[in-house]
């Protein structure tokens, strides 16, 4: 049953008088009728169908309640709507532009903050950042190391898993000595997609967070000094693993499906993803066996969040505002998160969920090998990006001939 507008901002004011007073209530109604007949193209990386249509289907929604239509612009690379709005500002298009919204991360963001290119901050003046855990240190708050500042919006969580066969592992390494112990004892039953992969990469990147006696300093540009400092456990840590992994580490699957495929054909026992859903919708769809489950190292794992973010000559900047709001919405992220639907994590805090919203998360939590947002423990920041390139330069200096 629909809502009334009316009645639900009226809900939303009186649940949380705090954050939302007359003003902002006012201001919000404003960006609602401004929205009205508008036009959103969300510029998207358009490479996964279930992704396509999950924005299919916002672009549905946000039409029926709010009169904004949605047109996803497929694309390939991020970099390709970042350079059309660049070049708008450079012929001086200050104004209506092709661009009103951008599925976006690090250094694209990075850009678009540095060259002026963004619109906001607006995200405080979503009444659905209410949800949200934006705490300077929350991945919500930093992209990539750099502060967001309220001038994009988290849509969804991306996070570091290990899956395995529980049917030949009754209890998984939860941490990276730990892991080094149980390949030795089984040598040949682990590897890692090749750090060339950005799953590989970020294999390393875990080992070194697990492994470094300063974390702190993965936070900052990589230096000569702090990159021989930080990595010397690591590559004590990866000499001894090395020669235990599958084939004696000598090659190394392409990517993360290459790895999985040898998991379920038995010949290894742990695999790894960036999608803690990944497992479950691998099991449904055959290609895992049912056995299969997550694990996460006791401390945690790196997590980054993917973001919205609004040009700032986007021609429908109202709308584009709604549609970022209707994402953050705890009904819609709950619809992403259905493994049937997307199977993507939520953003949102669950200490800041209404019980009944809490109860439909509840609900999603059933299909075999789906953890809990407990069960995934603390989210850790992504180190600086120049840590990774430097990352998989040495391991390519020392282990490859």
């Amino acid at each position: 049953m629909r809502i009334s507008l009316m009645s639900a901002l009226a809900a939303i004011v009186l649940s949380n008088p705090i954050l939302f007073n007359p003003v902002l209530a006012d201001s919000w109604q404003d960006t609602l009728e401004a929205a009205k007949g508008q036009t959103v193209y969300w510029n998207a990386w358009g490479g996964d169908p279930q992704t396509n249509a999950f924005i299919a289907w916002v672009g549905q929604q946000t039409f029926e309640r709010y009169g904004v239509a949605l047109r996803q612009v497929k694309l390939t690379d991020t970099a390709e709507a970042v350079t059309r709005v660049l070049s708008e500002k450079a012929a001086g298009q200050d104004d209506e532009g092709s661009v009103d919204l951008i599925w976006i991360n690090g250094p694209n963001f990075l850009t678009m903050k540095e060259q002026g290119l963004l619109f906001g901050p607006f995200v405080d003046g979503l009444p659905n950042a209410q949800y949200l855990d934006l705490s300077p240190a929350s991945p919500n708050s930093v992209d990539f190391t750099v502060p967001v500042a309220g001038m994009e919006s988290p849509w969804r969580l991306a996070k570091f898993v290990f899956n395995y066969d529980s049917a030949r592992i009754d209890t998984p390494p939860l941490s990276m000595t730990a892991l080094l112990e149980w390949a030795t004892i089984n040598p040949g039953r682990f590897t890692h997609p090749a750090p060339s992969n950005f799953m590989g990469a970020t294999f390393l990147k875990q080992a070194l967070i697990d492994l470094t006696l300063d974390t702190a300093v993965l936070q900052e540009p990589v230096t000569e000094d702090s990159f021989v400092a930080a990595t010397r456990p690591l590559w004590k840590w990866y000499d001894a693993l090395r020669p235990t992994l599958w084939r004696g580490g000598e090659t190394f699957p392409e990517n993360q499906s290459v790895q999985q495929q040898l998991l379920n054909d038995g010949e290894i026992d742990i695999a790894m993803s960036f999608d803690p859903a990944s497992t479950a919708v691998a099991i449904a769809q055959g290609l895992l066996p049912e056995t299969a489950r997550v694990f996460v190292p006791e401390g945690g794992t790196i997590g980054n969040v993917s973001f919205v973010a609004i040009p700032y000559n986007a021609a429908s900047r109202e709308g584009a505002q709604v549609v970022a709001n209707f994402l953050l919405a705890p009904d819609t992220q709950a619809h992403m998160q259905n493994i049937e639907v997307l199977g993507a994590f939520s953003v949102l805090a669950a200490a800041k969920l209404k019980a009944d919203a809490r109860a439909t998360f509840a609900t999603l939590q059933t299909a075999p090998g789906l953890p809990s947002l407990a069960d995934l423990g603390p989210t850790l920041l992504e180190p600086h990006a120049s840590w990774m390139t430097r990352l998989t330069q040495e391991w390519a200096r020392r282990y490859t001939r």
